[in-house]
C-alpha cells in the first residue's frame, strides 16, 4: 500500500467516525427507551405511602394577574388537607393587578394565602423563589416544599400522588409530569405536547430505572424540608437552569429524585416559535453551564448516586451534542461521497435506517404513555421527524429509489449529475433542516408567516427546530452573549 492509499484510507476512517457521531445519538435513544418498560418493576412504589406532610407552595408571579387567582383557586381544591397547605405568592414586582389579585385570594383564604412583595423585580425567577424560602424557613411549620409557576393547572390527586414518595426518608425530591394544557391548541403546541410525552412520562420513566434524573420539573417540583437546608436553604442564582442544578446537588448528596408520571399539571406552553426560541434557549444555555459546573462528575460511578454512570453520561451529552452530531455525521457522509468510497450507500443506509427505526420505536412506545393527548396531535406524530427527513429514511430502506424515480418522473431533463446533486442534497439533508426550521422563526412574523411557518416546521421537522435552537445556543456561549431571564407571556389559555 502506498502513501497515497494509505492517505486515502485514513481520511475513509476519520469520515466513518464523523458519520459514528450521528450514530451515536440514536443508540442512545433506543437504549434509554428500552429502559421503560422495566418501570414496571423497577420503581418507587414498593416505599411509597399515604403521607401528608405540611406543605408550603411557594409560587413565583410577575404580571400574572390573568392567571394566578385561578391557580390559587386550583390548589385550594386539591385534594389534601386544606390545614397541612399554605400559598405563599412570591410577587415580583408585579405592574400589573397580580397584587390585588393575591390580596384578595387572601383575604378569601385566610391562613392559607399569603403575598410576598419584592420592590425590586427582574432578577429572574431563582431570586425571587429564595425570597419566598428565606420566609417559609423562618418557622418550623414548613415539611416539603413544593415550587410551581403562577400559571400551572395541578389536577386535585396531583399532589398527594407526589407527597406519598416523601414516605421514603431516602427521598429528597419528587417531580411531577407537566402536560400541555393549552385550551386552544395550535400546531406547535401539539409538537410540543408531544415533546413532552416523550422526555417526561417516557425518558424520565427510563431515568427512574437507571437511578439518575437529569431535571425536577420547574414548575412542579416538590422537596423536603431536609433536602432543601441540605443544598442551602435556597435556589441557585448563578444559572439559568436552577431547576437542573438543584436535582444535580440533591442527589449528589445521596437523596433519591423520582419522577412520579401519575401526578400530571397543565401547563401553558408558547404558541409561537420565536417564543419557544427564546425559552429554550435559555434551557439550552442553562444546560451549558451545568455540563462544565459538574465536569468532575461525568462517567466517573460513585457509591453515593448514579449521575457519574456511563449509561446516564450518554444520555446527557447526547442530547447536549446532537446537534454537533448531526454536522459532523453529514460532514462525513458527504466526504464519503465525494470520495467515491464503496462504503457511502452502505453506511448512508445504515445511519438512516437506525433513525428511522429508533424513531418509530420511541414514538410507539410514547405516544401510548399519554394516548389522550397523543390522540389531538395524531398529525404531529406522523411528521415529528419531518416530512422530508422521512422521504430521506425512504431512499435508505429502499435503495435506487433516486435513479430509478426521478429520471421516470423528469426523463431526459434530470441528468446525472442532477440526480448526484440531489444525492448529495439527501447526505447533508439534517444540518439543513436546522436552517429550515431559523427559516420558520424567521417568517412567523411576515404576513405569509401563519401558513408558511407550520408549512416549514412540518418539512423539517419538530426535532430539527430543537436542534437549531440548541446550536445557537452554542453561538450564544461562544459569543458570551448576555444570558437574560425571558419571561413567556401566559394569558391564561389553561383548562383543567
Amino acid at each position: 500500500m502506498n502513501a497515497g492509499e494509505i492517505a486515502t484510507r485514513a481520511l475513509e476512517i476519520v469520515l466513518l467516525l464523523f458519520v459514528a457521531t450521528g450514530a451515536f445519538p440514536v443508540l442512545t435513544a433506543a437504549y434509554s427507551f428500552l429502559a421503560i418498560p422495566f418501570h414496571s418493576v423497577r420503581n418507587h412504589y414498593s416505599k411509597a405511602a399515604p403521607y401528608f406532610p405540611r406543605v408550603a407552595i411557594v409560587v413565583p408571579a410577575w404580571n400574572e394577574g390573568a392567571v394566578i387567582g385561578t391557580s390559587i383557586d386550583r390548589l385550594i381544591s386539591l385534594d389534601y388537607p386544606l390545614d397541612r397547605l399554605r400559598v405563599y405568592v412570591v410577587d415580583d414586582a408585579s405592574t400589573d393587578n397580580t397584587p390585588d389579585v393575591v390580596l384578595a385570594k387572601a383575604a378569601q383564604y385566610p391562613g392559607s394565602v399569603f403575598h410576598l412583595r419584592r420592590e425590586k423585580g427582574g432578577e429572574g425567577k431563582a431570586h425571587t423563589l429564595n425570597h419566598g424560602i428565606r420566609v417559609v424557613l423562618e418557622d418550623d411549620w414548613m415539611e416539603a416544599l413544593l415550587i410551581m409557576d403562577a400559571d400551572v393547572i395541578y389536577l386535585p390527586n396531583s399532589l398527594r400522588r407526589m407527597t406519598r414518595h416523601l414516605a421514603d426518608p431516602q427521598v429528597g425530591a419528587v417531580s411531577a409530569y407537566i402536560r400541555e394544557g393549552s385550551a386552544d391548541k395550535n400546531y406547535l403546541t401539539r409538537f410540543i405536547g408531544l415533546e413532552y410525552i416523550l422526555s417526561q412520562p417516557a425518558a424520565r420513566r427510563a431515568q427512574n430505572v437507571l437511578g439518575a434524573q437529569a431535571c425536577l420539573a420547574g414548575g412542579a417540583q416538590l422537596h423536603t424540608r431536609e433536602n432543601l437546608l441540605a443544598i442551602g436553604g435556597r435556589i441557585d442564582t448563578s444559572s439559568l437552569a436552577e431547576d437542573t442544578i438543584t436535582t444535580f446537588e440533591t442527589q449528589l448528596r445521596g437523596r433519591t429524585v423520582v419522577f412520579e408520571t401519575l401526578a400530571v399539571v397543565l401547563a401553558e406552553e408558547p404558541g409561537s416559535i420565536d417564543a419557544l426560541w427564546k425559552q429554550r434557549l435559555r434551557w439550552a444555555r442553562g444546560n451549558v453551564t451545568v455540563t462544565a459546573r459538574y465536569k468532575k462528575v461525568w462517567f466517573r460511578p460513585s457509591k453515593v448516586h448514579k449521575l457519574g454512570t456511563i449509561a446516564f453520561g450518554l444520555v446527557w451529552f447526547s442530547l447536549w451534542l446532537l446537534p454537533l452530531a448531526m454536522i459532523l455525521s453529514s460532514i462525513g457522509l458527504l466526504g464519503l461521497l465525494l470520495m467515491q468510497s464503496t462504503l457511502a450507500e452502505g453506511v448512508f443506509r445504515v445511519l438512516w435506517i437506525s433513525a428511522a427505526c429508533t424513531y418509530v420505536f420511541t414514538l410507539a412506545l410514547g405516544v401510548q404513555l399519554d394516548s389522550k393527548l397523543s390522540r389531538q396531535a395524531w398529525r404531529e406524530v406522523l411528521s415529528f421527524p419531518g416530512i422530508l427527513s422521512m422521504i430521506v429514511m425512504l431512499t435508505a430502506f429502499f435503495p435506487g429509489l433516486v435513479e430509478r424515480q426521478i429520471p421516470a418522473l423528469y426523463g431526459s431533463r434530470f441528468t446525472e449529475s442532477g440526480i448526484f446533486a440531489f444525492t448529495v442534497a439527501i447526505y447533508i439533508w439534517i444540518p439543513f433542516s436546522m436552517v429550515g426550521a431559523w427559516a420558520a422563526r424567521r417568517v412567523e412574523k411576515t404576513r405569509v408567516g401563519p401558513f408558511l411557518a407550520p408549512l416549514l416546521l412540518y418539512l423539517v421537522g419538530y426535532g430539527s427546530l430543537l436542534c437549531a435552537i440548541t446550536f445557537d445556543s452554542y453561538i450564544k456561549e461562544l459569543r458570551h452573549a448576555e444570558a437574560k431571564w425571558d419571561k413567556t407571556e401566559k394569558t391564561g389559555r389553561v383548562l383543567a
